[in-house]
């Protein structure tokens, strides 16, 4: 066998010994109990406090602005994409959920994006449209094209 061909099957099985020594303590023990996850994520992951209430329980007190966004474009979009986790709120209706400000928060969704169908979702330039105002000073979130003033 020709020298360069010992020397690259060398340089394999020292690359596959660094490889299954590296798995071995890097790889977690629980890995493929369930097929290709780690077991023990289940447990961790069921131990975790829950933080969202879904959206039947925003619609169980609040069915006036349900009915409002249920007729416009933000039908589709759950209240805590917006509000975030509803958990506290719903346990403690004295807490007030998030109220989302500033022109940021709209544009995240809203803002010019090559990515976004045009058709789908209303786009424009924060930095054109309407500069200096919160979008709502004069769009109603629960209702988009009713004007506030």
């Amino acid at each position: 066998m020709p020298p360069q061909v010992k020397r690259l099957a060398l340089l394999f099985a020292i690359f596959i010994g660094l490889f299954l020594v590296a798995r071995y303590f890097l790889v977690p023990k629980s890995f493929g109990e369930h097929g290709h996850y780690r077991g023990l994520s289940l447990v961790e992951n069921q131990d975790q406090e829950p933080k969202y209430a879904g959206q039947k329980v925003c619609n169980d007190c609040h069915d006036d602005l349900m009915a409002v966004k249920a007729a416009n474009d933000h039908k589709t979009i759950s209240c805590e994409t917006c509000h975030g986790p509803g958990l506290i709120h719903a346990n403690n209706p004295d807490s007030l959920p998030l109220k989302p400000a500033g022109r940021e928060f709209c544009a995240k969704c809203h803002s010019l994006n090559a990515a976004r169908k045009a058709e789908n979702i209303v786009q424009v330039n924060p930095e054109e449209h309407n500069t200096g105002q919160n979008c709502t000073e004069c769009h109603n979130p629960h209702d988009p094209w009713e004007k506030m003033r």
